[in-house]
């Protein structure tokens, strides 16, 4: 470790000495100097990596403030719960093929029992066809049919994020009758064209504000990508 720091002390001042016209050096002598010093690599890529994460995490950060935060609570693209009025907010971007959708299922779901009386929820369908093909895109649509009875739609929620494997029809109509939903309406809203615009709007909404994976949250106006447990939602939420 102490060699690899003076390493990269070296490069830095090697590199500031070259900024300011007191050394000379061109990408020859650059990479001759990289070859002769490979201990660097790792520290160097990982900066670079550090440099990319701030530089997203700045363009989501402005994307989410420019949309405002009204647009994450439309009941066009959400299924929207809790007092308008309330002091605090989460938004929730998920797949109900996600693993770490499903990971993070408990603390969600803990959170939103103990809180859904004086926090305002957003959740927002954004199914990865790429990733976890038609099934996750059928049980989005499923998702958006069922807040047509809202009544039973966190209990809807909840169970197809609960699977272990990738939903099917035969999941979602079995759960659908457990949440106490009508199931023939669900079949027949699943079939209504609004319900794939509905689809492609939540998508395109994701994409706006800078969303590439799931789970992903804006807790309190702050984007925050990935799994949450007990804990890191807990602190995000302080914010």
């Amino acid at each position: 470790m102490i060699a690899l720091a003076g390493g990269a002390v070296g490069l830095g001042a090697t590199l500031s000495l070259s900024s300011l016209g007191l050394m000379p050096i061109n990408e020859r002598q650059m990479q001759s100097y990289m070859l002769s010093h490979p201990e660097l690599l790792p520290a160097m890529m990982q900066r670079v990596q550090a440099l990319d994460d701030e530089r997203q995490a700045a363009k989501q950060a402005a994307a989410v403030k420019k949309m405002g935060q009204a647009a994450f609570f439309d009941p066009a693209i959400a299924f929207v719960t809790g007092p308008a009025d309330a002091k605090q907010t989460l938004v929730e971007f998920y797949d109900y093929d996600c693993p770490y959708c499903r990971a993070s299922l408990p603390a969600v779901k803990k959170f939103y029992e103990a809180n859904k009386d004086h926090v305002r929820f957003s959740f927002i369908e954004f199914p990865i066809k790429q990733l976890h093909g038609e099934s996750a895109m059928q049980a989005a649509r499923a998702s958006l049919a069922a807040r047509r009875q809202p009544a039973h739609y966190m209990d809807f929620h909840f169970a197809l994020l609960g699977q272990e494997e990738n939903v099917t029809e035969d999941m979602i109509f079995a759960e659908a009758a457990r949440a106490g939903m009508d199931v023939g309406k669900l079949k027949a809203d699943m079939k209504d064209p609004e319900i794939e615009k509905a689809l492609k709007a939540s998508i395109d909404f994701a994409h706006k504000v800078g969303v590439d994976g799931t789970p992903t949250f804006v807790f309190n106006g702050k984007l925050r990508p990935g799994a949450v447990d007990d804990e890191t939602l807990a602190e995000a939420m302080k914010s």
